[in-house]
Parts: C-alpha cells; sequence; structure tokens
C-alpha cells in the first residue's frame, strides 16, 4: 500500500481543528457518491437485512472549554481498565463501564465473546486491530504484509462494527516502541480511513508509548484520519500535564495505560533488579495519577484505561496486574472503586508498612552468604480487623530481556529453604548457588483480598 498525502505542517499541538475540518469535507464528498451507490445497492438488498446494525453512535466534539465524548448524544465519561484474560464481572461491580483490549479478542474469548459478554455486563469496548510492530519483525517495506494486514483489519471492523458494546477502535498498540520506519503510520491512517468508510460510528486512534513532540507531529502528519491520539505512560504520566503546557499540546487524548511505575522507572540494585514497590505503595501512585493527570482534565483527557485488570508476569508475577496470581484483589482495585464511586468498597484489601530481610530493606543491596540461615519479617494492617494469612515465597531473580511487554517466563519457585514459619516472620535458608533472588510475601484477608511486597536479594558464596 502507498502512503498518505501529508497535510500541511503546523505549529506543534494546535488541535486537530484544521485536520477535523478538512477531513469532515472529504467525507462529506466522498459520503455524497456512497449515498447514490447506497441507493442502487439498497434495491439489490434483500428487504430482510435492512436495519441490521444495533451500533451506539460515538463521537468526539468540540466544545467551548475542549472536547467531549459522546455515547448515543449523551456525554460519556469512561471509567476504564485494560483487560486481557481478566474479570469483566470484577470490573463492573467496582463501578467501571469500559474496557479496552489489546486485539480483537480477549485470552480465550473471541471478539464476539468479548463484546457480548461486555454487553450483558453494560460494559463498552475499546477494541484494539492488531498491527505488527517493527519492534517485532514487521516489516512496512513490504507492500505484501501491509496489503494482508490491511484486509485482516478489514474484516475486524466488517465483523464487529454494529456491536452496541463498541466504542472506539484502537489502530495498533505502541508502533512507535523502539521504531525507524515511520511508514507505520501511514498504514495506521490506511486503516483508519478504511474504518471510517465502512464504521460511521466509532472514533479511531493509536496508542504511543509514552509521549514525545516528535510522535505527535508525525501522527499529525502521516495519519491525521485518527479522531484522538492516545498515550501510554507509567511513571512518567505526572508529567504529562507539565509537557503539554510547554508544547501547547491541545488535542483530545485518551489515557490508555497507566498505574505503576515501570520497571525501568524504578531504583536498582547494585546487582541491575529493579526494586518494586510494595501493592500499597501501588496504590498510592494509581491514587495520585489519578488526582494530578487523570481527573482535572476531563475536557481534553476524555477517557483513561487503567493497567491491568488481571495479572502477568513481567519482571515479577506482581508488578502490573492488580490482582494476585492466585486471582485475589490488590489494593490499586479498591483504588478504581474509591475513584469511580467516590467511596471506598465495603471490605477493604490489607496495606503493608514494611518488609525486611536480614534487618534490611530492598533499597539496602542485600546479600546473604550461602547456607547461611536469616530473618524475614512484613508488618501488614487491615483496615476492617480481618484475620490476616501468610504466603511466602522464594523464586530466582528473572533474568528475562524481552521488552514492551512480551510475555515472559515465569522463575523457578525455590523449595524447602523457608521454616519456621510463624504468619509474618519467618527463617530463610540462603541458596547454595551464588546469584540473584527475590523473596515474597501475600497477605490475605479471607475476601478475596491481598497484599504483597517483595525483596531482591544476591547470594554470595565466600
Amino acid at each position: 500500500m502507498s502512503g498518505l498525502a501529508v497535510i500541511p505542517k503546523r505549529p506543534f499541538g494546535q488541535n486537530l481543528k484544521y485536520t477535523s475540518e478538512q477531513r469532515k469535507m472529504n467525507r462529506l464528498i466522498s459520503s455524497t457518491a456512497l449515498f447514490l451507490v447506497a441507493l442502487i445497492l439498497a434495491a439489490c438488498t434483500d428487504t430482510e437485512n435492512a436495519g441490521a446494525s444495533t451500533a451506539i453512535k460515538v463521537e468526539i466534539v468540540e466544545t467551548e472549554s475542549g472536547y467531549q465524548l459522546l455515547r448515543g448524544g449523551e456525554p460519556y465519561f469512561i471509567k476504564g481498565a485494560g483487560i486481557d484474560a481478566g474479570d469483566y464481572e470484577s470490573l463492573a461491580r467496582h463501578g467501571g463501564n469500559s474496557f479496552r483490549t489489546w486485539y480483537t479478542g480477549g485470552g480465550d474469548r473471541t471478539g464476539q465473546e468479548v463484546l457480548d459478554q461486555a454487553h450483558a455486563l453494560g460494559l463498552t469496548v475499546s477494541m484494539t486491530i492488531g498491527m505488527g510492530a517493527e519492534h517485532w519483525g514487521f516489516d512496512y517495506g513490504d507492500e505484501e504484509a501491509v496489503a494482508e494486514q490491511f484486509e485482516n483489519a478489514r474484516q475486524a471492523v466488517l465483523q464487529y462494527k454494529d456491536h452496541p458494546a463498541l466504542l472506539t477502535w484502537f489502530i495498533g498498540n505502541e508502533l512507535n516502541y523502539d521504531y525507524v520506519d515511520p511508514r507505520v503510520f501511514d498504514a495506521v491512517n490506511e486503516v483508519s480511513k478504511m474504518i471510517h468508510e465502512l464504521d460511521p460510528n466509532h472514533p479511531t486512534t493509536t496508542t504511543l508509548a509514552g509521549y514525545s513532540p516528535e510522535n505527535i507531529e508525525t501522527i499529525q502528519e502521516r495519519a491525521p484520519d485518527l479522531d484522538f491520539i492516545s498515550i501510554q505512560a507509567y511513571g512518567s504520566l505526572v508529567k504529562l500535564p507539565e509537557w503539554f503546557e510547554r508544547d501547547n499540546f491541545t488535542m483530545p487524548y485518551f489515557i490508555t495505560e497507566w498505574g505503576a511505575v515501570g520497571h525501568w522507572e524504578v531504583a536498582q540494585t547494585e546487582w541491575g533488579a529493579p526494586i518494586e514497590h510494595n501493592s500499597s505503595m501501588k496504590a498510592a501512585n494509581y491514587l495520585k495519577s489519578y488526582n494530578e493527570v487523570i481527573r482535572p482534565f476531563p475536557e481534553q483527557g476524555i477517557g483513561n484505561y487503567v493497567f491491568l485488570w488481571g495479572q502477568k508476569q513481567e519482571r515479577t508475577p506482581t508488578w502490573y496486574g492488580m490482582f494476585t496470581p492466585t486471582g485475589e484483589e490488590t489494593e490499586p482495585v479498591d483504588v478504581m472503586h474509591y475513584v469511580w464511586n467516590d467511596d471506598w468498597p465495603e471490605n477493604r484489601t490489607p496495606t503493608i508498612e514494611t518488609m525486611e530481610l536480614n534487618a534490611l530493606t530492598a533499597y539496602d543491596n542485600v546479600r546473604l552468604e550461602a547456607g547461611q540461615t536469616y530473618d524475614a519479617q512484613v508488618v501488614s494492617i487491615d483496615h476492617d480487623s480481618d484475620p490476616l494469612t501468610y504466603s511466602w515465597e522464594l523464586r530466582h531473580e528473572s533474568t528475562s530481556t524481552e521488552s514492551g511487554g512480551a510475555q515472559e517466563y515465569i522463575p523457578e519457585l525455590i523449595q524447602g529453604l523457608i521454616g519456621v514459619i510463624d504468619g509474618p516472620q519467618i527463617r530463610l535458608e540462603a541458596p547454595e548457588e551464588e546469584g540473584a533472588y527475590r523473596l515474597f510475601v501475600y497477605v490475605y484477608d479471607g475476601n478475596n483480598h491481598a497484599a504483597h511486597a517483595n525483596i531482591p536479594f544476591y547470594v554470595t558464596n565466600p
């Protein structure tokens, strides 16, 4: 497929008004022609198929003070989360009303199942159309591969465009991550144009890894057909308002991934192990991010999806998921319940005060001698005075070199070295093999809630 004509360059951060008006005019011209064609086709179409669409129109409108997302003609405020194989029912129960995917399906669900199950729960879906990323080896100079990808996208749009649960289309995910060839955004623009021709009811966007003026300029020039921009940011999220003001960024946007501080953004041990925040520290960061970046800008930041309503292994089993590997809700779920309902859940998750190994914290570069025994402890408090139980795990430190959210292996669980378990306190025998390890603790309240913390440590063989 060929690239698109580049729009006239304009000052960075200028809103989409010019592009939007130009696009509207183009669509008006093309829609007139399409209307005439439709009249002819209608005469040849079986009448029993007429009116089959149950789509609810979604649009972004410009207001005197900014932008607003409308669904069915009414303002729609997204209370959203990213879900792959996660629990739709719990999202609805906690007051969420929308979720995003990373492809047209979700976990082991087909796209149709995703939309049907969402609709049954009163949820909407921002569905991602998969696009090859240069980071994963896709070549946007391969016209045949690009054409095949376009056709796959077209088939997905035709299949799902009329579903009442559909909210927006995401074209690819983080296609700017570690990329060089800007033709990826030519392809995004072609897909967006195709969507607008086939589906007049749902806006289009693409998600960007982080924020940079250069990426926004590229989108403006190569993918002007998009209706809005989507940004994914973690620790850097709190800097977005400052950067937007600096760059006069006035476009409508979604924040499509936000939550924990990224493993690339935190302090590391002397041997390079990233230091993970415990679940209470994460919860505090979720609340700060929402109050400082999400809540104050509803007339420009017209939607957001917190990450991740589920669980995944990425550097650790607990870094990004808002649920534990065994399915319990963690404290960030409490936070999202609060921001979506202006009230805390009836039963709260335990909080973590401290975790220590050999009287040291994760920031103290803990080194243990092979075969020696050490004490570890955690201090946790439950708001509801629920009786707490504890689970401790010892694993090798992850050596995964995957990046960009790719699936990682789960480090091996090491058995037999945790002894004298007394709830919040244990005795740990350091492994005989020299190397990097991580000690985990989970604190359960018996009501499907769990707190968690971990300490990386290094075993030496003197």
